[in-house]
């Protein structure tokens, strides 16, 4: 399969800079997963389609404010510093622009002085290795100082940094949303916790690698990047339990999806498990625990839409996109959702 085939058209106009509100205002498109039949909803609309004994998924990872602007120590000249992955407490993996400047040795001030980073390496693919100073928790400067490492198609400023968390994101250290989980309301969730439908959490920190476009033409060739997760005992039990009484397990969006088709399987069950996956997912997967997903509208050629097609059929989905572009539906990480789900 060529990744060429996964190619949309999509107005600009149509790739949301801005949430929505209320968070359950946002549109949804309900895709039957086996006739590709399609309806048009209110995101709120989903507790219609959820059953007492289903259970939803969803990803708790919580996003750091991961963007800062550093002084270089001594001059006037500003970079910027993403970090990336947490190496030791203070010690961080970032990518730095512009690169020439961020030299072994050089030193920066961040939030004018609340905060200081030295770099101490400079990795092969020119991310460089950043320990950072400050005199009190480190979280809790990067707060007062960083900015949402918002997507690069995202080019409006976000007032509320709390609109690129969801309600219920609590274990810190991803670099991106996990979008689907922004339409939940804590009250929408109650209702459907009063419906009967259980929720268990687990946690994948996102990547920025997750907004890498996939640049070979043979989609088996594509190298997905690293990321870690985990699925505690609890949320395990629940996906059994949920299995073994014939309810539905519906992930909600496509990280609490790798998360737990990353997991083991055993005589049917599945295993708590913590860990980093790679795990790439494209037509001809065979999917081993969810039964239903949510998720938005995803960049044309990427590994995401790749995922959603081999769950719901790339027919299927192709056309769902074609219709989605049609009806003017909101597009990427602040935009509409899609439920798919068998027999609708």
């Amino acid at each position: 399969m060529k990744t060429a085939d996964f190619y949309y058209d999509l107005p600009q106009e149509l790739i949301a800079q801005h949430p929505v509100e209320p968070r359950d205002s946002s549109r949804l498109m309900v895709m039957d997963r086996q006739s590709g039949a399609l309806q048009h909803k209110i995101f709120r609309d989903v507790i219609e389609y959820l059953n007492p004994g289903d259970c939803l998924i969803v990803n708790d990872s919580r996003v750091l404010p991961a963007r800062i602007f550093g002084v270089k120590e001594g001059g006037d000249s500003v970079n910027e510093f993403l970090l990336l992955t947490q190496k030791e407490q203070k010690v961080w993996e970032c990518l730095t622009k512009p690169g020439k400047r961020a030299k072994v040795g050089t030193r920066f001030v961040f939030g004018e002085g609340l905060m200081v980073g030295e770099v101490m390496e400079v990795l092969d693919d020119g991310n460089r290795i950043v320990r950072f100073e400050c005199e009190d928790e480190f979280f809790s400067v990067l707060d007062r100082i960083g900015q949402m490492p918002l997507p690069p198609y995202i080019t409006e400023k976000l007032e509320d940094k709390e609109r690129y968390q969801t309600v219920y994101s609590r274990e810190l250290g991803s670099a991106a949303a996990p979008t689907a989980g922004l339409h939940f309301t804590n009250e929408l969730l109650d209702a459907i916790r009063a419906k009967g439908v259980r929720i268990g959490y687990v946690t994948l920190h996102v990547g920025l690698g997750t907004f890498r476009p996939v640049k070979v033409d043979d989609v088996t060739n594509h190298v997905m990047h690293s990321e870690h997760y985990c699925l505690p005992k609890e949320t395990a039990d629940l996906i059994n339990e949920t299995h073994r009484s014939g309810g539905r397990v519906i992930s909600v969006g496509t990280t609490s999806c790798r998360t737990l088709e990353s997991c083991p399987v055993i005589d049917g069950r599945i295993q708590p498990s913590d860990g980093w996956t790679q795990i790439f997912i494209y037509p001809g997967y065979e999917f081993k625990v969810i039964d239903g997903l949510i998720t938005n509208f995803h960049l044309p050629e990427s590994t995401l839409i790749m995922l959603v097609s081999a769950f719901a059929g790339f027919d299927n989905v192709m056309n769902a996109y074609k219709v989605a572009v049609q009806e003017r539906y909101r597009f990427f990480s602040f935009g509409d959702a899609m439920l798919i789900l068998n027999q609708i």
